[in-house]
């Protein structure tokens, strides 16, 4: 019998955490931070739907803070179980988590310093340093492919994802005794095919009931040999105009795919000298813990290794780790690229380097990720003017341009190919991490394609004996 309960990431994208319930042992899929409005968000985070004691464990797809960022608040309130993840998932997290907890603790100082001249009560952190030595404790990486017992007739195999680095399809086998065992499938968050550096998904077989992410259900993204030309073209543009291009990237695999495309233009001489600022001290770890991982490569970047050859790495590129190497890059004529976190532009080093250069219209600003709603990034996408960044309004004159091939979810037909190589003997499904249309857009998918019992639960909602 397998019980299940949608916390987050149900009829939106951020926030992934569901809950297990199988012979007795109650295990969370992933435990994700809700990203988007601010005051909305906080509220989220810091009231965990669930008792974090009646835990007994935690099964993390990926690192990526929506998908791993409310761990330590798991440990701060008295979980005691194990985390179970792939080994460079765990690596991600020792250095993400502590990211994360450095930025929360700066972030309520702000808010505190306000609160305090208005005569308000302050606000305790979300966590603190302490909380994630505490949680990192609880890792437990496993090897891709092979079985864990998890006790009470439940059984744990990751497959490869294709999405980040050690991201994993969860497998979750639950035998009651007598009856067949019922197979759990949860994608985390699935990979799009042909992306630089990783392999490709695998298809698990035998699945009775699916947890399947609905990102980009409802679209095609553009074919992937579109990007180095378009990356080229910008980098063109800059240097006629000898300005910059900004690209706000995640620090944890979007940094690395677009490293892997300038090296590529680098070494096939179709870009000129190009200064190229990586301004994130946590991208450069999230690099160092991609070269460290070498087995999740796929055959093309592990070809690259072989010719001697660091697919992450090139003439002119520069990594930016003190704040006030951060702010000279400002003064700097261009042309220049400037790679800095956040992704979606809620946050980090990014935010001064748009302040500067939103509002010279020979300037460009490239995303290259999804971007959530009530997000930074979103307006930006909307080409809403005035920008509101740190506080201030800013005109948006610099060009804006969008490059989806670089997104590391799979669209439309990739998560369809996908569904149709392990759908087998489904008998549920059940469509999250999607915008309501998007979530829509997967349960119509799967019906066609011969699910007929498929859904998108809503936030809370549970459902017995899947």
């Amino acid at each position: 019998m397998i019980n299940l309960t949608f916390y987050g990431a149900a009829q939106t994208t951020t926030g992934s955490m569901h809950l297990v319930e199988a012979n007795g042992k109650r295990i969370l899929l992933d435990c994700g931070l809700f990203q988007g409005n601010r005051k909305e968000a906080f509220e989220k985070n810091r009231n965990m739907p669930i008792d974090p004691a009646s835990l007994d464990a935690v099964v993390l797809s990926h690192a990526h803070i929506d998908h791993s960022g409310n761990l330590p608040t798991l440990a701060r309130h008295g979980f005691r179980g194990k985390v179970y993840c792939t080994p460079a998932t765990r690596d991600l997290c020792e250095i993400m988590l502590r990211d994360s907890a450095y930025l929360q603790v700066r972030d309520l100082e702000i808010v505190n310093r306000k609160r305090a001249a208005q005569g308000k009560n302050l606000f305790e952190p979300l966590y603190e340093p302490g909380d994630v030595d505490a949680i990192m404790g609880r890792f437990q990486p496993e090897l891709l492919k092979s079985e864990v017992d998890l006790g009470n007739g439940v059984r744990l195999v990751f497959h490869n994802a294709g999405h980040i680095l050690g991201s994993a399809l969860v497998q979750l086998d639950v035998n009651d005794g007598g009856r067949r065992s019922r197979r759990l499938l949860f994608s985390g968050d699935l990979g799009q095919p042909d992306q630089p550096i990783l392999r490709d998904y695998d298809f698990p077989q035998g699945a009775d009931v699916l947890l399947i992410e609905s990102t980009y259900a409802d679209r095609d993204h553009p074919s992937a040999e579109d990007v180095k030309g378009r990356l080229k073209g910008f980098i063109e543009d800059i240097h006629q105009q000898k300005s910059k291009l900004l690209i706000p990237a995640f620090s944890v695999g979007r940094t690395q795919q677009v490293l892997y495309y300038l090296n590529r233009l680098t070494e096939e001489g179709r870009m000129p000298p190009t200064p190229v600022y990586v301004d994130s001290p946590l991208s450069l770890k999230a690099t160092q813990v991609y070269a460290k991982h070498r087995e999740c490569y796929d055959d093309d970047a592990s070809d690259i290794l072989r010719q001697g050859v660091d697919p992450m790495k090139f003439p002119g590129l520069k990594f930016i780790e003190t704040p006030d190497q951060s702010k000279a890059l400002n003064d700097l004529p261009g042309p220049m690229v400037v790679i800095a976190a956040s992704g979606m532009c809620e946050g980090g080093r990014v935010l001064h380097h748009l302040q500067h250069m939103v509002g010279d219209p020979r300037n460009i600003v490239l995303i290259v990720g999804f971007q959530a709603e009530n997000t930074l990034g979103r307006r930006i996408v909307e080409l809403k003017s005035p920008l509101k960044i740190l506080g201030d309004e800013f005109e948006l004159r610099a060009r804006v341009h969008t490059i989806n091939a670089l997104s590391a979810h799979a669209d439309r037909t990739a998560l369809m190919r996908w569904v149709d190589g392990v759908k087998g003997n489904l008998s549920r499904a059940f469509a999250v991490h999607g915008e309501p249309e998007k979530v829509a857009a997967m349960t119509e998918l799967l019906k066609q394609h011969g699910v007929a019992n498929a859904l998108a639960p809503m936030p809370g909602q549970a459902f017995e004996n899947v």
